[in-house]
């Protein structure tokens, strides 16, 4: 059976000569109080780039076109104490959009520098994977969390 699909994208900026990463604090449901990417679940019939553009904009008033979307991979989340929770997710980087990042109902936007990325306040795979994704990388991976819902217990290369 396939996975629920979801999105998440990393806005880079560069301000006063570093490079910086958006981020939210989730303010409610799966993941609440962990900063994350703006995403969030495809709706039926709309691709990953159609989601991520109504995401990003939803979650923090931010405008991006598709085109300005790199897609950097996709990540496979397994919850075998809580299946439900399972889903695979397309990546993606924005380095163009117009406004300025607004709170919303679901997340308080925040600008980190990327050696100062929250690892600790993120979902435990993060730390695997987004630092190279922030560097220009890509990623295939699966992820697979404990009985806690938080910690990663084994990972794999490529997505299952």
């Amino acid at each position: 059976m396939p996975l629920p699909q979801v999105c998440v994208c990393y806005l880079l900026r560069e301000h006063e000569g570093r490079t910086e990463v958006l981020l939210g604090r989730k303010r409610h449901g799966l993941g609440v109080g962990n900063f994350v990417g703006p995403g969030g679940k495809l709706e039926p019939g709309e691709s990953a780039a159609e989601a991520m553009v109504r995401e990003v904009l939803e979650e923090t008033g931010i405008r991006v076109e598709p085109r300005d979307l790199e897609p950097r991979g996709l990540l496979s989340y397994h919850f075998p104490h809580r299946e439900s929770w399972s889903q695979e997710s397309s990546v993606f980087v924005a380095r163009r959009w117009s406004g300025e990042p607004a709170a919303s109902d679901e997340l308080e936007p925040e600008w980190f520098a990327l050696d100062e990325v929250p690892y600790a306040t993120m979902w435990d795979d993060a730390r695997f994977w987004l630092p190279g994704v922030l560097a220009g990388g890509t990623v295939r991976r699966t992820f697979v969390f404990g009985a806690d819902l938080a910690s990663v217990v084994e990972e794999r290369g490529s997505v299952a």
